[in-house]
Formats: structure tokens, C-alpha cells, sequence
């Protein structure tokens, strides 16, 4: 794939990374480069590979949904502004 200078100008742009012109054909072709390497990933054959989420095998560890501490609710809300029945009262901000 061919990066011309108008695409490094935009995606420096959306970046906000700042570009000096003598720069662009240098960046052009860097991500020129980069762009055939990754169109060389879709020639490998994943078909039987799993998704995986480390390169380590793990189980993730699983716990009971359990509640293992007290009810807070009239502590946390003591020192509002503003509480009603256990919740925070807060002003109308959308009509």
C-alpha cells in the first residue's frame, strides 16, 4: 500500500503530532512499510488457531458473587448535601 504526503499531513493532524514538510516523504514511506507488513499478516492461515488473551495458558479464577461487607449506604451519604432515602439528591440538569 502507497501512503502519499496528504495522508502523513492528516494523520498527523488527527495525531496532533507536528510534521515539518521535509519530513513527509521520509514518514510516507515509514508507514508505507509499515502498512505491507501488516497486509502480510493476512496471508497466514489462523483457521485453527483459538483466541487467547496472554501467551501463558490461565484459568481465570472465579469467586462466589457474595456480599462481604456490611451495608454502608447511611455512611456514605452522611456528610451529602443532599440525601434522599440513601441516595444522593442532586439537581435537575437535563429539561
Amino acid at each position: 500500500m502507497s501512503v502519499d504526503q496528504n495522508t502523513v499531513r492528516k494523520v498527523a493532524h488527527l495525531a496532533r503530532i507536528a510534521v515539518q514538510e521535509d519530513e513527509l516523504d521520509h514518514f510516507a514511506k515509514e508507514m508505507s512499510t509499515i502498512l505491507d507488513w501488516v497486509e502480510q499478516l493476512s496471508e497466514v492461515n489462523t483457521d485453527q488457531v483459538e483466541p487467547m488473551t496472554s501467551a501463558v495458558a490461565q484459568n481465570m479464577r472465579v469467586r462466589a458473587d457474595e456480599v462481604t461487607s456490611p451495608p454502608l449506604r447511611d455512611e456514605v451519604t452522611r456528610n451529602a448535601s443532599g440525601a434522599e432515602d440513601g441516595f444522593f439528591a442532586v439537581p435537575k440538569v437535563v429539561e
